[in-house]
């Protein structure tokens, strides 16, 4: 290729290209409606598995005699083993298939959800959950990776990104509401083990469904990802902890530590390494390090709303699991705003609509934080309900795009994992950050002589005004970053020399 050639992205490749490289692709690509629809049902089906287990947690503790911290690492445990192989999973697509990949992590995803099911000990409940994760890590970067496979046009494809970010607020919202709903019917060893049906849908329609482009000629970068792997997964357990200890506890302290100095190492291999497991290069973008800050964000504000609230519910005004469900209803609008954003994003693009969702969605926090003690539900309460998840849905929507702008083909399942990785890390991120905001004010209420409900709501409202201030800032950002790109085109076209 000639340098004057431009690379040929994710974004860019157009239906010629397609055509012109079908030979060298197996398998079907003719229903992409159909190859869409399953590859959404499993992305959903690994996002619902993160929340599907909160409100049954104490059902859960009952039964094992669970400690505090053991409770706390069970609830975690999915998602550490998530995060931490992301990158792995979406390597391992590229260079050995993306399909096949697929299907062996919707697999062993679809054995763990069983296993989970029928644990007999706490242990095994823990290493299911931990299977579960590892599964999920090859499936997700892979699943978003084939989209590039299944729709050669390029704004069919728009429209399909657009689409599957707001599945990740969907699942995430649909976990809570069907664990709240099945609690007050059937044990949690059902709701645990629900997912498993949608690991073997997909083993018997993937390979009638999807195609299967040929993988990358490259090697596995051993050490990346053994670096990576241990950064991520020790920095979030660090995170987590911050939950049971102080921040100054030697458990919070030593993995935090732990985690950024081999997060630091990982950087500085990679920066050697023949065949990178994450090339840095995908970081010289600045827009892209903002979408990816902005789905960070997002998924750390659904989380940590939905955490937040289903305690205000249950704690402070004393609702049931069914009847904390049936008032979290109206998230379930979170599901249109990915068809919305689809037609949006080309009209007035990626970032507009990312903008658009971070402030729509911190007017739906502050509205929330207006939660009172004497009256569960009230005119703000509502009003905040349907914007947060339209407008979450909107940003994880055109920040995906963002994030994904630019990619080369044969590295789309990197860049499936990073995004992801950004998925899995807001939740952590959010949950140890405006839950310790939370403590500390309610902390500060309790001095002042405020009832303990009166106390704990003020927490919880401070904690939903930090997010707020969180999604207005990334806004901001995304606005400036967005002009200055602009600015920088506009100079190129315009210099006779260039």
């Amino acid at each position: 290729m000639s340098s004057a050639e431009p690379l040929r992205s994710v974004a860019t490749i157009d239906r010629n290209d397609r055509e012109r490289s079908g030979p060298c692709r197996s398998g079907p690509a003719g229903r992409p409606g159909a190859a869409f629809a399953l590859l959404a049902a499993v992305q959903v089906a690994l996002i619902l598995a993160i929340t599907v287990i909160t409100v049954p947690l104490p059902a859960i503790q009952r039964d094992f005699d669970l400690t505090r911290g053991e409770l706390a690492l069970l609830g975690a445990a999915y998602g550490l083993s998530f995060s931490g192989l992301l990158l792995l999973g979406g390597r391992l697509a590229d260079i050995t298939g993306r399909r096949r990949v697929l299907r062996v992590g919707a697999g062993l995803f679809g054995l763990a959800s069983v296993a989970a099911g029928l644990a007999p000990v706490f242990p095994a409940l823990l290493a299911a959950r931990f299977l579960q994760g590892i599964g999920a890590a090859l499936a997700a970067p892979s699943a978003l990776a084939l989209l590039s496979d299944v729709f050669s046009d390029v704004d069919r494809r728009t429209r399909a990104v657009a689409a599957w970010g707001s599945l990740s607020a969907v699942g995430a919202v649909s976990g809570v509401l069907l664990s709240g709903v099945a609690a007050t019917w059937v044990p949690w060893r059902w709701i645990i083990a629900f997912p498993a049906w949608v690991a073997a849908l997909a083993a018997f329609t993937v390979p009638r469904l999807l195609p299967s482009p040929p993988p990358v000629r490259g090697r596995l970068d051993v050490l990346g990802a053994l670096l990576a792997t241990g950064g991520l997964t020790a920095l979030s357990y660090g995170l987590v902890t911050t939950l049971d200890q102080p921040w100054s506890a030697p458990g919070v302290v030593g993995p935090l530590a732990g985690g950024v100095g081999l997060l630091g190492a990982f950087i500085v291999a990679e920066a050697r390494a023949p065949a990178p497991l994450l090339p840095l290069s995908f970081f010289t973008s600045v827009p892209r390090i903002v979408a990816l800050a902005a789905i960070l964000v997002a998924s750390g504000g659904i989380s940590t709303s939905l955490f937040i609230l289903s305690l205000y519910f249950q704690q402070v005004h004393g609702r049931s699991p069914l009847q904390t469900s049936t008032l979290l209803l109206p998230y379930g609008l979170v599901a249109i705003a990915g068809p919305v954003a689809g037609r949006l994003i080309p009209r007035v693009g990626a970032p507009m609509v990312t903008v658009a969702g971070l402030l729509v969605a911190a007017s739906g926090l502050l509205l929330l934080s207006r939660m009172d003690v004497a009256a569960a539900y009230r005119a703000p309460t509502l009003v905040g309900l349907l914007l947060l998840p339209v407008g979450i849905g909107l940003t994880f929507a055109g920040a995906t795009v963002g994030a994904l702008v630019g990619i080369l083909d044969h590295q789309a399942g990197v860049a499936g994992g990073i995004v992801n990785t950004a998925l899995e890390a807001g939740p952590t991120i959010g949950l140890a950050a405006l839950l310790s905001l939370a403590g500390v004010q309610t902390a500060h209420l309790s001095e002042r002589g405020l009832t303990s409900a009166a106390a704990t709501t003020g927490g919880y409202a401070f904690a939903l005004i930090a997010a707020a201030v969180a999604f207005t800032l990334t806004a901001v950002a995304t606005v400036a970053v967005h002009r200055a790109a602009r600015h920088a085109s506009r100079a190129r076209c315009s210099d006779p020399i260039g």
